[in-house]
């Protein structure tokens, strides 16, 4: 098991839940706007939020910000140490930097000596883009051990500085890289481990990729926070994150859909009908599962582990739960009538 933070009042690590995290796309500086989509994303089901701080109008923005909100608030510091310790002033909950980016020790040392004193957690965050030459050149490119060694150096220099309140993160865009430097790490150390697979892309893939690599590491039991990233609305990366969780046996909250693939035996226009409900379901709060099923094959006898679901016939529908069909209903009410069942639940 691994050792236990705080993020705000958030717990990461230590056998507490996975959590979700995103992060914002708008202007740090402008309040108004990120506070806006931090809501979206709160009300999405995202638990720790993080910011870009670029310059010193943003970082003067976080105590604003925070104000304004209730999910814990991460600044992403690259370059500039100055603005980590602004964001420490400001209340900031967690901040995540790559040491090795920030200059030298002494501006380490700074930075940690101001978190510790707040008691403000730090994400050690290394890329696979951005690795230190010297670790390219001594493992031939970008490898599972360079980033691991990478991490454990930044992780040694903090404790050097009597901090030891660390998150640690080793991401790639190749999936089977990161999974691999994700175990490795796992082996290495019991500090919480925040996954991703960045630059992952446009949903359409980088949902694919997420599910392999987050999903495939939590089912090994590695990870304790996850950020989906998806060139997308941030929203996205959230519904995306509670997906995973899910099929990883990580959550129970929202509603599960299964829908068959479809076939010649199918009298009803299903697909569409699944994407409709699965569009409805997207934020029911509460534990189920949901069948879209296309015939009398794959219908309730197929799917009587649901707790409500639909088969199709020739142009209408049963509604049926645990198995046992209900009643009829014509194609066009069949969406409907299944959302008022659920409600009835």
């Amino acid at each position: 098991m691994t050792k236990q933070l705080l993020v705000g009042k958030v717990a990461v690590g230590g056998g507490a839940p996975v959590t979700i995290q995103s992060m914002c796309n708008t202007c740090t500086a402008d309040v108004e706007a990120t506070v806006a989509q931090i809501h979206r994303l709160e009300e999405a089901g995202c638990e720790i939020i993080r910011v870009a701080v670029p310059d010193e109008e943003s970082a003067r923005a976080v105590e604003k910000i925070k104000e304004r909100i209730s999910i814990p608030l991460v600044a992403d510091i690259h370059f500039n140490h100055r603005l980590a310790l602004l964001c420490a002033e400001r209340g900031i909950d967690a901040i995540r930097i790559n040491p090795g980016n920030i200059g030298g020790e002494e501006r380490v040392r700074a930075v940690a000596d101001a978190c510790r004193a707040r008691r403000i957690p730090i994400r050690i965050g290394v890329n696979g883009g951005s690795l230190e030459r010297e670790l390219r050149a001594k493992y031939g490119g970008v490898t599972a051990e360079a980033l691991v060694e990478s991490a454990m150096g930044h992780v040694h220099l903090l404790n050097r500085f009597d901090f030891d309140d660390i998150c640690i993160s080793v991401k790639c865009s190749d999936v089977p890289l990161t999974m691999a430097a994700y175990r490795l790490l796992s082996e290495r150390t019991d500090y919480p481990l925040h996954l991703g697979v960045t630059e992952a892309g446009t949903p359409s893939m980088g949902m694919v990729k997420s599910a392999m690599g987050i999903g495939g590491l939590l089912c090994l039991g590695i990870g304790d926070t996850i950020r989906v990233s998806l060139t997308a609305d941030p929203v996205e990366e959230v519904y995306a994150a509670r997906k995973i969780l899910r099929a990883a046996g990580l959550r129970r909250q929202g509603a599960n859909l299964i829908a068959c693939p479809t076939c010649a035996r199918t009298r009803i226009d299903l697909i569409p009908i699944a994407e409709e409900v699965e569009r409805r379901l997207r934020d029911y709060p509460k534990d189920l599962t949901v069948a879209v099923m296309g015939c009398a094959v794959n219908g309730p006898g197929e799917a009587a582990a649901a707790d409500i679901g639909i088969a199709g016939g020739d142009g209408e529908g049963l509604i049926f739960r645990k198995g046992e069909v209900l009643y009829k209903v014509p194609q066009e009410r069949l969406v409907d009538a299944l959302m008022e069942e659920i409600q009835r639940l």
